[in-house]
């Protein structure tokens, strides 16, 4: 899962950043409502946190002008604003969620979870396909009931491709959930990661579009 964190206070966002990055997310992080717009325009993420204070543009305006970029990303508000008033022109500016600053780190990744599963259509928190039980809640994932053990990058990865089977995957876009803007990867690292996935649960499990990117096939 990649989220773009758009946050200003730069000890709070090494705080998420680092917490997050613990959990499994790839964390593109930016410190201005500018360069929040420009990203989540111009990127694909599967979610956000938006802070509200924002130098160069306002988080409500970032808000604002995603949505009518006609753009449904979820995106949950991060900030100390925590009058009624502010909490209602965040959801009618189209926030998904509103979490006010101070927080406790873990309902914000119990949220977005939350998010996670509702942007797709998954109200329970298994995802189950051929055999694979994979629980986004623990992280857990096993085959045919027997635990099978996972790197961070394999997990982020089948989840993906698991959320929901059925769609063709480029490599751009799974290069960019894995490793965001930081992370430095060989040219050959994601066919590496697809292997080992294949060699862990079924060779037919992921199919190479040639030319494309990777496919999990839906169940018939």
């Amino acid at each position: 899962m990649r989220l773009l964190l758009i946050e200003d206070d730069v000890a709070l966002g090494e705080g998420i950043h680092q917490a997050l990055g613990r959990e499994g997310y790839t964390v593109d992080w930016v410190q201005d409502g500018a360069s929040a717009l420009h990203s989540l325009l111009s990127e694909t993420f599967d979610l956000a946190v938006l802070d509200l204070g924002l130098p160069r543009m306002d988080g409500l305006e970032v808000l604002r002008r995603l949505r009518d970029s006609g753009s449904n990303l979820p995106v949950l508000i991060l900030t100390a604003r925590d009058a009624t008033e502010d909490r209602i022109a965040g959801l009618d500016a189209g926030a998904d969620d509103y979490l006010i600053k101070p927080f406790d780190l873990a309902e914000l990744k119990a949220r977005l979870r939350a998010l996670l599963r509702r942007s797709v259509g998954r109200a329970q928190m298994l995802i189950e396909h051929s055999g694979i039980s994979l629980n986004p809640g623990t992280q857990q994932v096993s085959y045919h009931g027997e635990p099978v053990a996972l790197t961070p990058k394999e997990y982020q990865l089948l989840h993906e491709l698991l959320s929901p089977p059925g769609r063709v995957m480029t490599r751009d876009h799974l290069m960019q959930l894995l490793y965001g803007w930081n992370e430095e990867a060989e040219s050959n690292t994601l066919e590496v990661h697809i292997h080992h996935l294949r060699k862990k649960f079924s060779t037919d499990l992921i199919r190479t579009i040639r030319g494309v990117g990777y496919l999990v096939e839906e169940r018939r």
